[in-house]
């Protein structure tokens, strides 16, 4: 004779869990799973990423590649105010350094 031991979940501490729960994406595709929540809102699904559609884009929610992109705008522009400085420093140090010697000796 073998003995079955049955062990049982805990009562009320298990969220709902539907079955049909629906995802919907910005793009307008919607697509049915299992889920904890009713409803969920997605900003990129399989019919809109990149990797798999093979277009190259950015997929951008909150403005970061802009910022990055300005980022690398401003960098660019201090590169050639820097460049243009130091070529004028360059310029202006082409004169020779005079040695304490040959400044007594002028006077």
């Amino acid at each position: 004779m073998s003995l079955i031991v049955l062990t049982l979940m805990k009562a009320n501490i298990h969220p709902k869990y539907f079955t049909e729960a629906k995802v919907v994406c910005i793009c307008g595709n919607t697509f049915t799973t299992g889920s904890t929540k009713e409803m969920i809102r997605v900003d990129v699904c399989s019919k809109c990423h990149p990797f798999y559609t093979g277009e190259h884009r950015f997929v951008d929610t909150k403005g970061k590649v802009e910022k990055f992109q300005k980022k690398q705008q401003v960098a660019a522009e201090m590169k050639k105010k820097l460049s243009a400085s130091k070529k004028k420093t360059e310029e202006k140090g082409e004169r020779k350094v005079k040695s304490l010697r040959e400044l007594l000796s002028e006077s």
